[in-house]
Parts: structure tokens; sequence; C-alpha cells
């Protein structure tokens, strides 16, 4: 019996199989190779085209099958992970209107504080545990002031995972966890925020029917299955934004447990028992995968925009053509901690949520001429962004939660020793690196929601934890120098 895991990012949509009895991961594929394009048209906006997270995900399923010697009937359920906070919208024939408004379009803010300032915080934040910002319904009000035309053609809005779903099954449905990563769930009263929509004057009929996170939420079509190359009626029974995901993925599931990501954007999630807020909102809280009415699961999400798209940026305008990131870390690796005074902000990936919206641009400080080199700016490149976790963390311990110890998986920046030790030096946390991604768990969350596993334990009992890193006393007044005089630029 086996599982197949989607993961629906910005830069790729990866896939993988995996055998449901021992947990092993028998084939895994991504694409594009190179890295998906995102249009902006003007400055502060990103959107993609659904149909091209279709044509990848079927690349990358046909090359998961060509790796694997399997009977495609035997394929149990397969669960999908999705980039968060994103807008797509169909008509009634199920067909796109429009791009899809991602979650780097800082296109909404200014609408978000405008719902924010006269709905009030007291309503806001009690009920929504965010500002409106610029989330999905503030995107969606956006198009309402400035696509009539098309907003007028709306039947259902959709994540990029519920288009996907929707894509597989021919059905649209959503969950409570999605709803949440929205600003479209009121936490008060367990329901669809009304309120919110009634400001935005947004048609309650836009949002499509709620399904549970671990349930099945429709099955392959066979027009879909013979596309694919799969079988038809194989169940989708597991959908999630891909950082509640990614904690899954790390087996994250319980209050206190922390995961962390650095991809093109960097996460610290963590989860609570308690339903709070940040009163700035710099942090945000989602519905986690477990969430329940009566059992409170709530994610309280950190996310940079600018981590691993820096690093990528300076490997692109830095470095010398044919090196790797591995010799880029290297380089890095020959300054001191703190590279002697240079200072990096990673922040030019869009309006930042940890620094209350602001689009602070990305900014160098401290360079001397005479003393820097390429080794100090890569240096400071790495610790800037971990400077960054660590001043999103501050405020996450500031609503009660400790992080003693960060979740990761063995990926992205986390791959670099350098970025790994300084996250470790300057928050004092002990660093878990565990062999999985976002695909191979949403492969194993499809597992929990076809019941093929009783619960998370035994989903995740094969997780291979493969490496610790435990901070450096010794580097760590050193660690908070640098923090401290990255933190006078902020």
């Amino acid at each position: 019996m086996y599982l197949l895991g989607y993961d629906i990012g910005s830069s790729s949509v990866k896939c993988s199989l995996i055998d449901a009895q021992s947990g092993a991961c028998l084939g895994t594929a991504f694409a594009p190779k190179s890295e998906a394009p995102i249009k902006a048209i003007n400055p502060g906006w990103a959107e993609q085209n659904p149909t091209d997270w279709w044509s990848y995900l079927k690349a990358a399923t046909a090359d998961v099958l060509s790796q694997c010697n399997i009977n495609v009937k035997d394929i149990a359920a397969i669960g999908i992970s999705y980039q968060m906070h994103g807008l797509v919208c169909v008509d009634k024939d199920q067909n796109v209107l429009r791009p899809a408004i991602i979650w780097c379009d800082s296109r909404a803010v200014q609408i978000g504080e405008e719902a924010f300032s006269e709905l009030g915080r007291s309503q806001c934040l009690t009920h929504l545990l965010n500002t409106p910002g610029n989330f999905t319904a503030s995107k969606l009000a956006w198009v309402k002031r400035n696509e009539p035309e098309i907003f007028e053609k709306i039947d259902k809005i959709m994540l990029p995972g519920d288009y996907i779903a929707m894509r597989l099954t021919g059905e649209i449905c959503t969950t409570v966890s999605g709803l949440s990563e929205g600003m479209f769930w009121d936490f008060q009263n367990g329901d669809v925020a009304n309120f919110l929509l009634d400001y935005y004057g947004i048609p309650r009929s836009f949002i499509p029917e709620i399904k549970p996170t671990f349930a099945e939420q429709g099955r392959l079509t066979e027009a879909v299955a013979e596309e694919l190359g799969l079988a038809a009626g194989i169940p989708v029974t597991y959908r999630a934004g891909d950082q509640p995901n990614n904690a899954l993925s790390l087996n994250v599931f319980e209050p206190g447990e922390i995961a962390s990501t650095a991809g093109t954007s960097g996460v610290v999630y963590g989860v609570n028992g308690e339903i709070s807020f940040d009163p700035k909102s710099r942090v945000n809280t989602f519905a986690h995968v477990n969430h329940q009415k009566g059992n409170n699961r709530l994610g309280i999400l950190l996310c940079i925009n600018g981590t691993g798209i820096l690093n990528a940026w300076m490997k692109r305008n830095i470095m010398l053509e044919g090196l790797s990131y591995a010799d880029m870390n290297d380089i890095a690796a020959q300054a001191p901690i703190g590279a002697q005074g240079v200072s990096v902000m990673p922040f030019g990936n869009g309006a930042e949520r940890v620094l209350e919206n602001r689009e602070a641009g990305c900014s160098f400080h401290g360079i001397n001429f005479n003393t820097h080199n390429r080794s100090h700016l890569l240096r400071a490149a790495q610790e800037g962004i971990v400077f960054a976790f660590k001043y999103g963390i501050e405020i996450m311990e500031d609503m009660g939660m400790p992080i003693n110890k960060i979740h990761a998986g063995n990926a992205n920046m986390f791959l670099s020793p350098l970025f790994r030790d300084t996250l470790a030096g300057v928050t004092g946390a002990t660093i878990e690196l565990y062999d999985t991604d976002g695909s191979i768990g949403a492969a194993k969350g499809a597992g929990m929601g076809a019941g093929i596993y009783k619960d998370h334990n035994e989903a995740f009992a094969s997780l291979q934890k493969i490496k610790v890193i435990e901070p450096k006393a010794s580097d760590m007044p050193a660690y908070n120098e640098a923090y401290q005089l990255w933190k006078s630029h902020i």
C-alpha cells in the first residue's frame, strides 16, 4: 500500500511516493527543474498561473512513477501541501478567472490596514487573531475594487491547495485551517468570519464547502487519472498550508513544539494550546492541522519573506560563476562571527509582517572598502537572515512561547553549517534536523486522513533524526553582540 504527497510551492511542485507501512520514500521528484517564474507586473505584486502548478504536478508525478515499479491501484490516498495565503478565483465552470495572487504579493496591505482601523483592533484580534493584513481576504477585496468585471464572474475563491484538489477531484472544498490563514475564520464564533466578509462586500457563497483537514475530500476522476497515469477513485484525504504541513512533517502537533523552515521565505512555527495573538500582529496565529472545537491547537507563525531568496541573490550576484552553495558557505565561514561589523537586512521580498507590514527592502550596513571582502558579505547575509528569525522569536517569547528546541528538515538554508550554528548561537536553542520534507509529510497526512494510521505518532514513527546542533556557550556573546548591532538598523 502506498501514499502520494504533493507540495505546491512557489518555486516548484514536489511529489513523493511512500510505502505506507514502512514510511520509506520510494520516489520523489519536482518540477520545474529551474525555479518557477513569479510575475511582478507592478512593484510589490507577485502572481503565478494556477494552470502552471498543474503542469508541474503532472511532470513531477510522471517522474516519480518512472522511478517506482508499482501498481498505481495500490495507492491508497493523496495528500496536498501548498503555498499559503494565495488567492485563486474560478467561475461556475471551474475556469480560472485571473492569475493567482500569491503569498508574497503586497498590493493589499493598505486595504487590510483600513479594515483593521475601521473594524477595530479588538474585533479583529479577538476574532481573527490577526489583523486582516495582506492575507487572502484583503487580496480578494483588492480584486473587487480594481477588477470588478472579474469579481462579478467569481463563483468560488480558493487557496492554492484547494485549486489542486479541485483539479484532481472536480470538487471544490476547503478546511478551517485554510480559512484561518486567509482571515476567513472567526475563532470566537467557530464559523466563517461574516463580519469581515460583510465589511469587504464579499458574498459568503464564494466560500467553498468546509471539510476536515484529515478526511476524504474527493476522489480522483477518470479523466484526471488517465492524464496523470494514476487510478481513478484514489481519495484526497489531507490538505494543509505549507507551514502547518511542515510542522506535521516534523511530528509537531502539541503545545510547546516548534518547527522551522528556511526556503525562499523563512518560518518559525510553534503550536499553542491557548488562543492568543500578538497585539501588533507581527506574528500570526492560525488553526493548526489538528485544531478542533474544544481542543485548541493553534500555530503561531513567524514568517520572514527574505530568506533563501537573499541567499540565492547573493549566489547569482556576488559569487563567481560555477561555484556552488557549499562553496559559498565555505567562503562565508572565512569571516568571523559578526562579519567584522557588516550587517545585512534581508527584507527585499515584499512587505514583512514582522516589521508591521513595512516594505523595508534589503540593505547592507557597515561596509569598509579597506577591510571587507566577499566572505564578510556572504556571512553577513546568512547572519542577517538568522537575526531576522531572532527578532521574531523574541515576539513569540513575549507571547509566552519559550523556544528551546527547533525541529527542521535537512534542506535549504539548514544545509548551511554557518546558518545552523548562528541560529543556535543567537537563540540558545538546540536544533534537531530530520530527514523529511513537505511532500513526504503530505503523504503521511493522507495516511492519517484515510485511517491507515491511528494517530500522528504511528504515522511518524519512522521519522529519522539525522543531526543535532547545540549552541556553543563560548560563541553566544559574539552572536549577541552582532545581533544587537543588526537590530540597531531596523
